[in-house]
């Protein structure tokens, strides 16, 4: 089983893209699993025709510990699995801590354990807030993979540029890798060469940062 991350700043269109992709992947046969981490909890909305999807942490608010795997995933689109870790009560709480709770509740439940029924389990994160939460997937090496999703806008960039040294310093202990870029244009001047600059640069850093060999590997589905 693969495990992808997709990251970007808020609104830079990463829960379209991720939510397109495995869309894509299902349609292709593939057996998908995806893990809203943006408190909106709207990672898997389009997944499900459009409607919303009860979160992980309401669902413990409602419920108390005693939940089953049932009452936290919902089937969307061609059989993907969809689940939201949604965040704390508004003012009360890190939203980030939603992450943390999600995922191993997930395991704790044996959500990855039956893995061969698996073939892709992707995490939907928020890029632009600094919070340790937000840096599970990377830190604990839940996903093995991450692709940041940008633009030619200053603040994407940045961004961008925040969670690949968030991927270097965690490379060793987690085993994660920068899967690279995806340009979600925004039609901004030059973008596509900005973009291209930036994933040269970036791919570089981290090759010479975690000792990788620099070279180009055709990955397919």
């Amino acid at each position: 089983m693969r495990k992808v991350a997709i990251y970007g700043k808020g609104g830079i269109g990463k829960s379209t893209t991720t939510q397109n992709t495995v869309a894509g992947l299902a349609e292709m046969g593939r057996k998908v699993m995806v893990v809203g981490c943006d408190p909106k909890a709207d990672s898997t909305r389009l997944l499900l025709g459009g409607l919303a999807q009860k979160s992980v942490l309401d669902t413990l608010r409602e419920e108390g510990e005693d939940v089953d795997l049932e009452d936290i995933r919902r089937t969307g689109f061609s059989g993907v699995v969809c689940v939201e870790s949604g965040g704390p009560e508004p003012g009360v709480g890190c939203a980030g801590r939603g992450i943390i709770t999600s995922i191993n509740l997930l395991e704790q439940l044996g959500a990855y354990a039956d893995s061969e029924h698996l073939d892709y389990a992707f995490y939907d994160v928020l890029g632009d807030v600094v919070c340790g939460g937000f840096a599970m997937p990377i830190r604990e090496g839940k996903a093995k993979e991450i692709y940041i999703v940008v633009s030619g806008e200053m603040m994407a960039m940045y961004a961008a540029n925040n969670i690949c040294k968030g991927i270097v310093k965690f490379a060793e202990a987690g085993g994660v890798r920068l899967g690279g870029l995806i340009c979600n244009s925004r039609k901004v001047d030059n973008e596509l060469e900005m973009v291209e600059a930036m994933a040269a640069k970036t791919w570089k850093s981290c090759s010479l940062s975690m000792g990788w060999r620099v070279e180009q590997e055709e990955v397919s589905p």
